[in-house]
């Protein structure tokens, strides 16, 4: 009996691939049944479970399984990859099993309605429109920025601990659900990853555990980070799967946020994206803009790209490239670069005179 519920789950593996496929195609059907149903009530059962634990049960269970990978792949290795009638079923069954609860968890907000049709805006822009934006948020940023710091060409410093600017990230999401309720964040679940070290040798700010549907954060990086990187991993856990629609809903909740810090971190982090687009656009216009922006500003991005210079090392490409091929295959076709099409959501939401900053 045993051996046929192996036999089935493996059977299952790629069936479900194919129906996963198949469901790809109607986003509609997803984001109505699926992560606008079913979703949130499993994201809440799982936040208010498992956020009542003081340590991320999802960076244990990722820790089993890479030792319970290593054990197979000895065990395998030393018998030669003999008997594979048996070990081919067995493995493929466990791919099935995780591949179902992935998707299950999380993983179907993949494949819902992109949100530039959830929130009726134009999925193009133009390079004016760009400019534009990119000149208010330099104004903003500015603005912020001489609020509090000492004089306009020294970085912002943050005083915070890391609980406070986790619990400070909670009360910004609160502060935005009353305009949008589907940012609703009840049963938190933000936690410090205890793989922080190795994220950070991975180049990477954070992750949203699929399987407990924890918030992972990487305290290593800097403070002045943190406001958007957290807010970024709950727009995953609230449903928004692809990288560029949980950067714009971090933007989204820090740029409203009551707390003037986590408004500058909001502020900086869009205008990052606009100089880059633009840059790529018109390098010129870029560089005039780039002269409007108080010194600080520049200071407090150098900050954190001397942070990832000082980690750099030779497995981080390896890293990345693995990441790009995930994004890839789950519905993110230009992988990696499609963390800049946050652009496009920025742009065109806030040029409704509704939106309008």
């Amino acid at each position: 009996m045993k051996r046929k519920s192996v036999l089935l789950l493996a059977i299952l593996f790629p069936v479900q691939i194919i129906g996963i496929n198949i469901l790809s195609r109607f986003p509609d059907f997803v984001e109505k049944y699926y992560s606008l149903g079913i979703y949130p009530l499993i994201s809440r059962v799982m936040r208010y479970s498992l956020g009542i634990i003081p340590f991320s049960l999802g960076d244990l269970l990722y820790g089993m399984l890479v030792l319970l990978l290593i054990a197979w792949l000895v065990r395998r290795i030393s018998e030669k990859f003999k008997v594979p009638g048996k070990w081919i079923p067995d493995a493929l069954a466990t791919l099935s099993v995780i591949y179902f609860c992935f998707h299950l968890f999380w993983g179907f907000n993949y494949y819902r309605l992109p949100l530039h049709k959830s929130l009726e805006i134009e999925n193009e822009y133009t390079t004016e429109s760009l400019v534009r934006l990119t000149e208010i948020l330099i104004d903003k940023s500015n603005k912020i920025h001489s609020e509090l710091a000492s004089n306009d060409s020294v970085k912002v410093d943050y005083k915070f601990t890391k609980n406070e600017l986790f619990e400070i990230t909670v009360a910004g999401y609160e502060n935005i659900r009353k305009e949008y309720p589907e940012l609703t964040y009840n049963g938190e679940a933000l936690k410090r990853s205890i793989y922080s070290l190795p994220l950070t040798y991975m180049g990477f700010n954070g992750y949203l555990n699929p399987l407990t549907n924890e918030a992972q954060v990487n305290t290593i990086i800097l403070p002045y980070k943190i406001p958007t990187t957290a807010s970024h991993e709950i727009g995953h856990q609230l449903g928004f799967a692809k990288e560029n629609e949980a950067n714009f809903i971090a933007c989204l909740v820090t740029m409203n946020h009551p707390n003037e810090y986590f408004r500058y971190s909001g502020y900086t982090f869009a205008l990052s994206y606009c100089l880059s687009e633009l840059y790529r656009r018109d390098k010129t216009k870029a560089e005039n803009l780039i002269e409007k922006m108080n010194p600080g500003i520049l200071a407090n991005y150098r900050e954190v790209d001397a942070f990832w210079l000082r980690h750099q090392n030779p497995f981080e490409p390896i890293f990345k490239a693995t990441y790009n091929r995930y994004l890839i295959a789950n519905n993110q076709t230009d992988g990696m670069k499609s963390y800049s099409y946050v652009v496009a959501l920025l742009v065109n939401y806030f040029d409704d005179t509704r939106n309008a900053l």
